[in-house]
């Protein structure tokens, strides 16, 4: 499909839009609309209601046979006006750009373990090509003026790429994990590529302003960057007294001569998708099942990936130490776990599954009861209607990752446990929502003390105290939600749009 119609709008993520389905009267292959999508896609594919034409840039897995009569551009059943143009890359390709280089060499490093970084294995000129690639199928479908959105931390490199085949681009970026601080994230020995082509953005976007302040402070140290504009953190944010609190931040800074602009920002829920699902009658039907399974249980509910940035080992450790010190407990209290099997055929996440099962049998085989068995673990995903039930029937949510960009599940669990039902959220102090959500129980995974008494203090609290915990965070989570953060960011590329001349809108965006 060819079309000579340039996009204003151009999106690159490493995840296409659409579900694959092969018609089976006609054999025809359909791009339909994702049934799960996750929170942030919906939001992505909105931005293109407002553009006369979008494109969305995303790898897709072929055989090397199969690259010639591959089809690189695709519509969408949607209603939404854009296009998808895919990548095609080989089985190597996918496993040296995602598995080894994006997991082994760069995640340790962006979670603050450097001691599971190897750089030997990585294939940086694999990334490298990968990236230009990406950028190059952008700027194939953007106008000359055209706003280009890139997301994470797997296209590093494609701002530099883009403002080198379309120097009057706006591009914009987005990084969803974590940004380590300056002495972690220098330990990367191709940190100069990275933050020159960072730097090549109109703005750069993170969940939290520590994170935005680290990639400020790693970018001090290896450019001659001028600091032009500081200000106050978003208001609804911690700014002291907890472990990524920030009292302001910088907002602009200057590299040669182009202005960039830094933003703090996290990623919301969509808590009337989660409602809107709880809601359905197949979903109530669950609720009452579950409901009646742990009557007389204490429920605390955990989930997330197998990863050891997740702290699922911690959790675990912690909940037997309950277990051995709380002989009343036995039997009047449940662990769910549900702990995703990550990516098959890495053996760092291999470990990891294998130590999260042999802690859960241990627990069950010291402590199992006839009728009771204390750990529940699901390594395979949970559909929406069980996870979301069981959010809404749990007494705990206890998600404590040593170290998470975000944590949406803190989040999805608030929406979907609403006010005036009780509910306690344990958090990690180390995840960025715990600065939007002070009113959580928070929780120091690095200590044994700090696990257990927030532990105890949540099976402790009186249903007064959690209803007023729990319409706070509420609060905190129908307002800013993903909505807000796709109105937010309208406004700043609304900004970056009027700035015709590169600086008009210098003070506008600094104060969005």
């Amino acid at each position: 499909m060819q079309t000579e119609t340039k996009s204003s709008l151009v999106i690159l993520y490493h995840r296409e839009p659409y579900d694959e389905v092969i018609d089976e009267k006609t054999g025809e292959v359909r791009y339909l609309p994702k049934k799960s999508p996750n929170g942030i896609m919906p939001t992505l594919k909105s931005f293109f209601k407002n553009v006369n034409h979008g494109t969305w840039v995303a790898w897709k897995q072929v055989e090397d046979a199969a690259k010639a009569n591959f089809e690189t551009r695709v519509r969408v059943e949607d209603d939404t006006n854009y296009t998808v143009s895919r990548i095609p890359l080989t089985a190597t390709q996918v496993n040296h750009f995602y598995h080894i280089t994006s997991k082994e060499a760069f995640w340790p490093i962006l979670h603050s373990f450097p001691w599971q970084f190897t750089s030997e294995s990585s294939d940086w000129e694999n990334f490298t090509e990968i990236n230009r690639l990406f950028a190059e199928a952008a700027c194939a479908e953007a106008a000359d003026d055209a706003l280009i959105w890139v997301h994470d931390y797997n296209l590093w490199l494609a701002p530099y790429f883009i403002r080198q085949l379309k120097p009057n681009a706006k591009i914009a970026f987005f990084h969803h994990t974590p940004f380590p601080s300056v002495d972690v994230f220098n330990v990367l020995p191709w940190r100069d590529e990275i933050v020159e082509s960072l730097l090549c953005c109109d703005v750069v976007g993170f969940h939290i302003p520590r994170y935005s302040e680290n990639f400020v402070n790693v970018a001090r140290s290896l450019k001659p960057v001028k600091v032009v504009a500081t200000g106050d953190v978003p208001e609804h944010m911690t700014k002291t007294g907890t472990a990524l609190a920030e009292p302001e931040m910088v907002k602009q800074l200057e590299h040669k001569g182009q202005i960039v602009n830094i933003d703090a920002f996290p990623v919301g829920t969509d808590p009337q998708f989660i409602q809107n699902i709880l809601d359905a009658t197949e979903a109530k039907a669950r609720y009452t099942e579950i409901e009646a399974e742990f009557a007389d249980k204490t429920l605390i509910v955990a989930a997330g990936r197998v990863d050891y940035v997740k702290g699922n080992k911690e959790k675990l450790e912690a909940y037997a130490r309950l277990l051995e010190r709380r002989r009343d407990l036995h039997g009047k209290v449940q662990f769910i776990v549900s702990c995703v099997t990550s990516a098959s055929g890495m053996r760092i996440y291999q470990d990891a599954q294998s130590e999260i099962e042999q802690l859960a049998g241990q627990i069950n085989g010291q402590f199992a009861q006839i009728g009771w068995t204390p750990v529940l673990l699901y390594t395979q995903p949970l559909s929406r209607i069980d996870l979301f039930s069981l959010y809404r029937r749990a007494d705990i949510c206890w998600t404590a990752p040593l170290r998470d960009g975000l944590n949406l599940v803190a989040k999805e669990f608030v929406a979907a446990k609403g006010t005036g039902n009780g509910g306690v959220l344990v958090l990690s102090e180390f995840v960025g929502a715990a600065v939007e959500l002070p009113e959580a129980v928070l929780t120091n995974p690095y200590s044994l003390n700090r696990m257990d008494e927030s532990l105890d203090r949540a099976l402790e609290m009186t249903l007064e105290e959690q209803n007023e915990r729990m319409a706070k965070l509420f609060e905190t989570v129908t307002t800013y939600d993903v909505k807000y953060w796709g109105d937010h960011l309208f406004e700043v590329f609304a900004a970056i749009q009027n700035d015709s001349d590169g600086t008009g809108s210098e003070k506008e965006l600094a104060a969005v």
